[in-house]
């Protein structure tokens, strides 16, 4: 029998392969018993030893309910076997909870939930939003690239480091959830540090050039910075 083709609401998060190969193996079971397992204890006719092997070669992810029942066959969690979850639906996929009971913790209709979901675009209000950080216990840096902020995020912090800081406080602090003397201190050094790697560069004859790469690759990831310098403060 044949893999049936993944439905858009099946699609699963990122698969940690290597993860599924060493639980499979410390638990001393072959491609074979897994195979079986899903087959048999979970009703996956057509999973194959090939397709357990493909599994963990990284050739093919698991589909959402796949990833359920093979969690299942492990005996571990689903999330064991998923990397860092960034979606909506990751962050859900990750912590076993059907669309249906996200939709009805979040007030929300659940075709108009399923086409977040698939859109990758949360529209809720700021009242469903809590609640859906509280429901997937999402950090905040979760939250923020869950809700379809982190792109204006990244904006902000761009602008924050090469122009004036201060100007962008007021922004930034309505985008993430936290205080507002934190985002100042921390925008503070970012600027810094932005601006002290572009002036190193320069005097240390590194040219335009050199310094615009340099900048470049600081801004590109000035988010992983913002959140990397929120996680130093107490």
């Amino acid at each position: 029998m044949r893999r049936p083709p993944a439905l858009p609401n099946q699609s699963g998060p990122p698969f940690d392969n290597l993860t599924a190969r060493r639980l499979r193996v410390a638990l001393g079971m072959g491609p074979e018993h897994v195979a079986y397992g899903l087959r048999v204890s979970y009703g996956l006719p057509y999973v194959t030893p090939d397709l357990v092997v493909a599994w963990e070669r990284g050739i093919v992810c698991p589909t959402s309910p796949e990833l359920t029942a093979l969690a299942g066959v492990l005996w571990c969690s689903t999330g064991e076997l998923i990397g860092r979850p960034r979606t909506l639906r990751e962050h859900r996929v990750a912590r076993g909870i059907a669309p249906e009971d996200v939709a009805r913790a979040v007030g929300l209709e659940l075709l108009a939930y399923l086409a977040m979901e698939e859109h990758d675009e949360w529209r809720g209000t700021d009242r469903q939003s809590t609640a859906l950080a509280d429901l997937l216990e999402l950090t905040v840096p979760d939250f923020v690239a869950v809700t379809g902020r982190e792109q204006r995020l990244a904006e902000c912090l761009r602008g924050a480091v090469t122009t004036r800081w201060q100007a962008h406080v007021r922004q930034i602090v309505k985008i993430v959830p936290l205080d507002r003397r934190l985002v100042e201190d921390i925008l503070q050094e970012l600027h810094r540090q932005y601006q002290g790697q572009m002036v190193s560069t320069l005097s240390w004859g590194g040219g335009a050039e050199n310094a615009g790469e340099t900048g470049r690759d600081f801004l590109d990831g000035i988010v992983d910075l913002f959140w990397e310098a929120a996680e130093r403060r107490p």
